[in-house]
Order: structure tokens, then sequence, then C-alpha cells
């Protein structure tokens, strides 16, 4: 039983590694170039719950966009991109209205077909109190490389500045972050979001750009080691609101002081214009990306930053779940291993989830949590599949003792694993007088016809009283009562089976005299002893045995062979009889020195219950043969 246990626990161990092993294998994959690991995606997900779960916040009141809408677009009735004269009438009153910072999420790279509209719009720009505008780099499959869109000369002279304008899509295309900066020609360009808010800010551009981040505004800006920065989204599409159509602002629409000493982005909200992204709190109803730029301004303004937690610390954070798992997977009862198994899993996702909302640090909680739950699980189940194997040896091994009812009560009850003790039992051994002589008259297949039905149904008396047979030796039956169903009255119930015994065996020879099987009937001898025996299962894993060993049980078959002497059929020892002297009589026999006592034992006959009729009451051996012939 121990080197099982042995077993059980050093295979559940190497589960846990091994689970622990490839959970790591796949968090260090995951950072190498096209590589995916299969809980990035799961975890990007919890991260958006976290947002979600976190609530819509406030817009930055600093920041107003005016959208290029569809009223917009039907007011004008003329194709985009509108003239560039149009634009600069938009920007003129911006301008005068106060605006701090005009961002114009509008390409401005090719020129327009009318150099006056061109030259209108710089003009305006150049009247502007600051103004900011993108440009592109991105891959070109022509040249095999990479190319720079930048606004026309004229434009970049009345610019104050202009910045790349990259979102990223995550592997489930949902939109989290912006590309910080990137290198052109050695030149290094911000994304226009830090340009938009350095100018607002009246403060220098951003300097020491790494992979990890850069500095601003005194600040280190964390980019996560691949140049991302995170956007602290303050809610879905429609946090900052689309209300303020371009077309109508130099009408005069508006109030001025809706725009005054604000930074205002100029982009378009037309799904016609196809400038839309899924974001954590709207992967189903995309938001526009001018109003992406305005989180990401709002994100740098406020200075409190979002920060992915790094690769190493979700490997200790598997290590820790790994070592938490193996405690909890040492659990013996199943149901408390997976009831703290769920309760480490809720109280580890709160943890994080506080966690991101203290501290706005986003650390692993999927792949860590699928640790532990493995971790709990696999060597849960693999002890339930055990156990439960080993319940159905134990079922078979025991259904050929004790009845299928005591076998579901012991597995259910029992610690199978300590079947092992030294007990005190009352033991059986009975044995049919002189069956050598009457088989050797039968054929072989007459002797099985009447001994397999008379070892049955003394069974099932043995049985039915909460005993155990331990084993049949020919016509002999051994048994014995007080486990491995611990009953306190095993005496009495062994006592009871002896004299159902009796009265089914003569029942059975009455039968079989009718049939003609046998024209004189079987009688057959009883012994009982009370005391202490070891017991519990022996022998190889080919062949195994729940049986006594001890002189107590060989004591109650020196009392089974004292039955022909004294011519009683069940004759009890001194200890069997101080156990159940209350509630049958016997008769004192005799006293002897039996082989392995140093004492004479006393003897008694068991008479039957008291108050019993005469009917019922033990009768002496062959008494039935000498009269029923």
């Amino acid at each position: 039983m121990e080197q099982n246990q042995v077993k059980n626990t050093n295979r559940h161990r190497l589960f846990i590694i091994a689970i622990a092993i490839i959970l790591i294998l796949l968090e260090i994959a995951g950072n190498l170039p096209n590589v995916t690991n299969p809980f990035t995606g799961l975890e990007l997900a919890t991260w958006d719950t976290f947002f979600r779960l976190r609530g819509q916040r406030p817009p930055d009141n600093e920041v107003v966009i005016v959208a290029i809408d569809d009223a917009s677009l039907n007011w004008v009735q003329e194709r985009w991109p509108w003239q560039r004269s149009r634009l600069a009438d938009i920007v003129n009153w911006l301008s005068k209205a106060g605006a701090r910072v005009i961002g114009l999420d509008i390409f401005l790279f090719d020129p327009s077909a009318n150099p006056a509209d061109d030259q209108a719009l710089a003009t305006a720009l150049v009247n502007a109190k600051a103004t900011v505008s993108v440009n592109q780099i991105h891959s070109t499959a022509e040249f095999s490389g990479e190319t720079n869109e930048l606004p026309l000369p004229i434009f970049q002279t009345a610019l104050s500045s202009f910045g790349i304008t990259e979102v990223i899509r995550d592997e489930d295309a949902i939109t989290r972050g912006v590309t910080g900066y990137e290198s052109f020609n050695d030149k290094i360009y911000y994304n226009w979001a830090f340009e938009l808010a350095r100018l607002y800010l009246g403060v220098d551009p951003p300097s020491n750009p790494s992979p990890a981040g850069l500095t601003f505004n005194g600040k280190f800006v964390p980019l996560n080691n691949k140049n991302r920065l995170l956007i602290d989204f303050a809610g879905p599409s429609g946090t900052y609101i689309h209300k303020y159509s371009a077309a109508f602002i130099p009408l005069g629409d508006y109030p001025p002081e809706i725009f005054r000493n604000k930074i205002v982005l100029i982009g378009s909200t037309s799904e016609t214009l196809q400038d839309y992204y899924p974001t954590p709190f709207s992967p189903n109803s995309p938001t526009p990306g001018v109003e992406v730029v305005a989180n990401t301004v709002a994100t740098i303004l406020q200075g409190d930053y979002l920060n992915q937690a790094p690769p190493w610390t979700t490997i200790a954070l598997i290590i820790l779940a790994a070592i938490a798992a193996w405690f909890i997977s040492k659990i013996p009862r199943p149901t408390l291993a997976v009831t703290l198994l769920a309760g480490g899993l809720l109280g580890y996702i709160f943890i994080q989830f506080e966690i991101f909302i203290q501290t706005r640090w986003e650390f692993a909680v999927i792949t860590p949590a699928t640790m532990l739950f493995l971790g709990v699980i696999i060597p849960t189940l693999d002890q339930a599949v055990s156990q439960e194997l080993e319940k159905r040896r134990v079922r078979n091994l025991f259904s050929r003792f004790i009845s299928p009812e005591m076998v579901s009560q012991l597995i259910d009850t029992q610690n199978i694993n300590s079947l092992n003790r030294r007990t005190e039992l009352t033991i059986l051994f009975s044995d049919i007088r002189g069956f050598t002589t009457i088989s050797e008259k039968l054929k072989p297949e007459e002797v099985v016809s009447l001994l397999n039905p008379y070892l049955a149904v003394m069974t099932n008396v043995i049985h039915k009283h909460g005993g155990t047979v331990d084993k049949y030796e020919g016509d002999a039956i051994v048994a014995f009562f007080g486990e491995p169903i611990q009953y306190p009255d095993h005496a009495r119930r062994a006592v009871l089976a002896t004299l159902e015994m009796r009265q089914v065996l003569y029942d059975l020879n009455r039968k079989w005299k009718t049939e003609g099987r046998s024209k004189d009937g079987f009688e057959m001898g009883i012994g009982l002893n009370t005391g202490e025996v070891f017991v519990g299962l022996l022998g190889s894993e080919q062949r195994m045995n729940y049986t006594i060993i001890g002189d107590n049980a060989n004591l109650a078959s020196r009392l089974q062979d004292l039955t022909k002497e004294v011519g009683w059929p069940i004759l009890i020892s001194e200890s069997t009889y101080q156990q159940v002297k209350e509630e049958f009589n016997a008769e004192f026999a005799d006293s002897r020195l039996v082989k392995g006592k140093t004492e004479p034992v006393r003897i008694y006959k068991l008479l039957g219950a008291k108050g019993a009729p005469e009917s019922e009451l033990v009768k002496p051996l062959f008494y039935y043969q000498r009269n029923t012939n």
C-alpha cells in the first residue's frame, strides 16, 4: 500500500513538473519572432475583461474631436478628400476660437490639383498656435524595403510638428497600443500623440528611445520591449463625443469656448472612410482612428502608463503556481482539493485585477492559472482513477468473502489502504462430518453437485450476518466476524450465523432426501472463538487473499475438531461465551489443553437463543439423521 502511495506521489510530481516545463517553454517560444503562444490571445482577452470590469471613465476634457462624419460628408457633397481650402477654413475658425493645438489626422502627402488650396491650408497652419499632422513609415513591395511618406514641403514648413501614426493590431486584430517611435535613415520619428502632448504641455520632445521605453516630460514611458505604447482607453467608441461635425465648424454652429485651450483633433468618424479599430472596450463596435488618437494623447497627458510585465515574471508565476498545485494535489480528499483549486483560481484572478486597477501593471493571468488548474486537476483525476481501479480490485477481491452490500459499505466508509491490522474478531470454523467417506461413494460430478450448493447457502448465511469468508478448504469453511466492517457485536453475529447455518443445513438435507440425491444427508460441526488475530491482505501481485493469522484462529479450528468427540455440533470458547451469555444459553462441556495453549481452555456447548422454542434449539450431533430415517 505504501509503495503504491509513493508511486502515485512520484507520478503526480512528474505531472506537475512536466506541465510547468511545457508552459515555460511556450512562454519563452512566444517571445521569439514568428512564434505564436496559444495562451497569448487568452491573456489579451483577460486584460480586455479587466478594462471592462474597471468600467468606463470620463474622457480627458483637454482633448476634443472635430469629426469628419456622415453629416459632414452629406453637407459638403464633395468626395473625400475635401479641397484643402475647406480644411483651411476649419483650421482658421478653430484657431480664432482659441484652440491650443490642432491635430490633423489627415494625410498631406500629395499636392492638390489647385496649388492655391495647399497654400490656403499652409497659411492657416502657420497662423494657428500649434499644429501637428502625420507621416507614415511602411514597407514597400516594390523596393523590398521601407519608405517614409512625409507631408508636402509646404506643410512641413507650416506645421509645428508631425509624427508617425501607426496603430498596432494584436494577433486577435484588436488595437491595444500604438508604435512609440520609428527610425528612418537614422532619424527618429515619434508617435504624433507625443507631439500633440508636448506642444500642449510646452515641454521638450521625447528622448532616450529604446524598445523598452523612452523619456517624456521627465517620466519613463514604458514601451513593453516591443516598442508599443499601451493605450489606457477611457471607454468604448463614443466616449470622446463625435458630435462636433467638421463641416459645420466654419459656420459657427458651436460655441468657441468648447475648443479654447484644447487639443482639437480633426479626423474621420464616418464608416465610409474605414478608419475604424476594434478596442478592448468595443471589440465588436469599432472605434474611429481619431478617437484612438484621443485616448493615446490622454494617456500621455495623464502620465499614468500601463505596464505589461516582462516574460520572466510569467515564468516565476508558473513556478509558484506549480508549487501551489503540488500542495493542493497532496490533499487526499478530492472535494477539498477542488474547492481549494477553485478558491485559488478566483483569488489569483481577483488579485491580478486589483493589481491592474491600483498599479496599472498587466501580469499574466491565464498561463499561471492554467498551471494551477492542470497541476491540481490532472493529479486529482489520476488519483481518482487510481482509487477507482483500487476500489474495483478490492470489490473483486472482497466479493469472494463478504456480501456485495458489505463490499460497497467497506469501500465507502473504510480506508482501503489500512486493511492490515491486529484486532479482536470472532472466528468460525465449520466442517462436514464424514464428508471424505461420503465423497468416496459418489462420482466427481455428484460431489460437486452437493458441495457447491452447500457452500453457497452457508456463505449467504455468513454474509447475511456481516461475516467474511476467509477460505474454503474442501468441505470446510473458515470465516470471521468484525472485519473489514467493524461490528462491536461480532461474537453475537457469529453465534446467530451458526444457528442459522444449522437450520439451513436441516432444510437442505430434507430437500436432497426428497430429490433422492442423499439418503442420510450431511451433518457438520462448528467451532467459534473470540480473540485477537492479525487480519489483512496477504499474498503476491498475482494472487492475494484477505485472511487471518494467529493462535485464536487455530483455537476455533481445534473446537471444530472437538465437536466429533463431544458429540455436539456447535462449540464455543470461554471468550465467546462471555460476550454472548446474556442473549444465548450455553452449557459447560469440558476444559481441554489444546495445541498451542499452556492452560486448559473452557469449552461450551451452544444451546440456542434464550427463550427460543424447542424446535429452534441446537440438537446433538447426528440427531436429525437418527430421527428422520
